[in-house]
């Protein structure tokens, strides 16, 4: 492992990990040398990825707690950083998606979207922070999306809140750079996730995205892990701000 990326004695706290693209990034700063903290509220869901991750040689926590709550994050991180140990770095990668028109799109719903991707990125931001401020250093890793910037049918509350996580980003890198913190967002592509098992499954929007994007496939959970490893690194200690598109060129063509 290059000096520059090696997180050897660095914590990170990664939200929304029990599978998918949280569990990636996880397991590609596992492998640069982090300790892990998953989180998710599924428990039994939670303890079965900790105990895999754990089996390839990672030392791995499991801290179940709820982002969208104040009270449950405030606890979770106290108790992560007096029992575990100090959070290095933190990934903010729980949401979820809900689809459907938006003149049918019910109130509860989109609040829950809200909820889900922009409060509790920063109920968890915030709680982290304070330590690493505190200790003059950390990363926070964002997770937003292509559709940060972007549209589809039906996806309107989704993108809408991911926007949000995008600016919320700056906002936090205008805040705590200057404290020596760097928070920096990724955005990932359309990638082979549970998440998106329905899309996949459609001939349609599969033929869609392949053709959409300049790699002609859908991204792999893992091929997540380089850009999160850099971001948690020494390797960008001077990036600030800043939103990386990982979709395989689909944002760099019309």
């Amino acid at each position: 492992m290059a000096p520059s990326f090696d997180l050897t004695g660095r914590r990170a706290l990664v939200t929304g990990s029990s599978r998918g693209l949280g569990l990636a990034m996880a397991s590609a700063l596992a492998g640069a040398g982090a300790s892990i903290v998953l989180n998710a509220r599924d428990e039994v869901a939670l303890g079965a990825a900790a105990a895999d991750l754990a089996a390839t040689g990672a030392d791995v926590h499991a801290l179940a707690f709820d982002v969208t709550s104040e009270e449950s994050v405030t606890d979770a991180v106290m108790h992560c950083e007096k029992e575990i140990g100090p959070i290095d770095i933190l990934i903010n990668n729980a949401g979820i998606q809900i689809r459907g028109p938006l003149e049918d799109f019910a109130f509860d719903k989109f609040e829950l979207m809200l909820s889900t991707h922009v409060v509790s990125t920063f109920a968890v931001s915030k709680a982290v922070a304070k330590g690493m401020i505190g200790r003059g250093h950390g990363k926070i890793i964002n997770i937003c999306s292509v559709l940060s910037s972007a549209a589809r049918p039906n996806v309107a509350p989704y993108g809408a809140a991911k926007a949000a996580v995008a600016n919320l980003t700056r906002g936090m890198a205008a805040d705590w750079a200057p404290r020596g913190l760097n928070i920096n967002a990724i955005a990932p592509g359309y990638f082979k996730t549970e998440l998106n098992k329905a899309l996949i499954a459609d001939p349609k929007f599969n033929d869609w995205v392949e053709q959409r994007t300049p790699q002609g496939r859908w991204g792999e959970v893992e091929e997540l892990g380089g850009a999160a490893v850099f971001l948690a690194s020494p390797a960008s200690n001077f990036i600030n701000g800043h939103v990386l598109y990982v979709d395989g060129g689909f944002t760099a063509v019309v």
